[in-house]
């Protein structure tokens, strides 16, 4: 009888520790998950620079853009704009909005070179 008994202080105790274990783990896992859903500084500025380009466009109505321009754009913001610049503005409409657009990309912290805005040579 003090064997069983000695055996169930153990469970209890066994118990005792499997939650503590497990209660650590959970506050271990949601640390980690705080710091990783932390977003990295190149979805800060895509974020900043969709922002500007939406305002853009509604200031703009989206006149004299072309499909290509807003299709390769819109492939760049898709990608977390991390895809090489191949956004080639050839309007007058298309070069203002560009213009616009690196003014705006810079007052939101970043590099010149941030947007898309590159045409082959």
């Amino acid at each position: 009888m003090f064997h069983r008994a000695a055996l169930t202080g153990a469970k209890f105790e066994m118990s005792r520790l499997t939650q503590a274990t497990v209660v650590l783990a959970t506050i271990l896992i949601g640390s980690v998950s705080a710091v990783a859903q932390e977003p990295s500084w190149v979805e800060v500025k895509c974020s900043r620079y969709r922002n500007a380009w939406d305002e853009a466009l509604a200031r703009t109505k989206g006149k004299g853009l072309g499909q290509e321009f807003l299709d390769r754009h819109e492939s760049f913001l898709a990608s977390g704009c991390r895809t090489k610049a191949d956004v080639c503005p050839r309007s007058a409409e298309e070069m203002a909005l560009a213009n616009m657009m690196v003014v705006a990309a810079m007052n939101a912290g970043t590099a010149s070179t941030f947007p898309p805005f590159a045409c082959p040579r």
